[in-house]
């Protein structure tokens, strides 16, 4: 008759089993998790030229931009202060880039008409109205392109004067679920200069923030107002084609890039465009004031 082994003996086996278990699993995590792709980093470009106005707040717009992209770590930012790389044609040149290699392209107070030949234009819009790229607006980019129409239609608008240029501006948050603008007071006060828009309508944007009407000083302003319905948008977000479009007239001086709430708004404002994160693009009537 054959004795069964000692408990002792049993419980060994057991253990040494269970080590031997947890061993194949922490051998599949560890490698598992080194054979994995690491997630690509998205590409942004920056684009800083002007052939208008200058302001003076453009080195710190895409500084901005390209820090807050390193600091999240969730996008790398390419700086010009041309616009050779918006084009998809290859760029022969060393290191040089075109759109294809980009994710989102980012107007940080550009005026006037860049250097854009049309073929430049249709490859800028196919990126962004085709391939569902984003564009980010930033104060002056209202301010371009005149004279190309689909760029007005991209952007939601033009330019139309700043009836008040750089003052204590009472803004209204009309949209505090969007990601780019749900850290904002329903009302807030904010020294910048905001632009009026001209071909533009609120039916074909979602207005994130607006000027509160019932608090400017339209004396001061005189013939500079331009809009009967005192509709002065301070921020919104679009869709053109299958891409993602926010504009702000936020960030006129180089003051207002050290404020956090702008930087945040810039951050979400970028991730949107980007794809990161979701926020609605239907237009609304007024909201009422606070």
């Amino acid at each position: 008759m054959i004795s069964s082994p000692p408990e002792a003996f049993v419980n060994i086996r057991r253990i040494s089993a269970v080590l031997a278990a947890a061993a194949l699993v922490g051998w599949i995590v560890h490698y598992g998790a080194l054979a994995q792709t690491p997630p690509v980093k998205k590409r942004v470009l920056v684009i800083g030229q002007t052939k208008g106005f200058e302001h003076d707040s453009v080195p710190d717009a895409m500084a901005a931009i390209y820090n807050l992209g390193k600091k999240s770590g969730l996008w790398e930012t390419y700086i010009r202060t041309d616009t050779e790389w918006i084009t998809k044609k290859k760029v022969d040149r060393g290191n040089a880039k075109n759109l294809n290699y980009f994710d989102a392209l980012v107007f940080a107070s550009t005026t006037g008409e860049l250097d854009l030949d049309d073929s430049q234009k249709a490859d800028m819009m196919t990126f962004i109205k085709d391939e569902g790229k984003g564009f980010v607006g930033i104060h002056a980019a209202l301010d371009t392109l005149y004279k190309w129409p689909e760029y007005g239609e991209m952007t939601g608008g033009w330019f139309n004067d700043h009836p008040w240029g750089t003052f204590e501006a009472p803004i209204v948050l009309e949209d505090p679920s969007f990601p780019a603008t749900k850290h904002f007071a329903k009302s807030f006060v904010k020294k910048d200069e905001i632009y009026q828009a001209k071909d533009w309508s609120r039916d074909k944007v979602n207005v994130l923030l607006r000027l509160n009407e019932n608090k400017l000083d339209y004396q001061k302003a005189g013939d500079r107002v331009h809009r009967a319905d005192h509709d002065f948008a301070v921020a919104w977000a679009k869709t053109y084609g299958k891409g993602r479009v926010f504009y702000s007239t936020l960030g006129h001086t180089k003051e207002a890039w050290d404020d956090p709430d702008i930087q945040t708004m810039y951050l979400e404002a970028t991730k949107w465009v980007l794809g990161m994160t979701e926020g609605s693009t239907a237009s609304h009537a007024k909201t009422p004031l606070p």
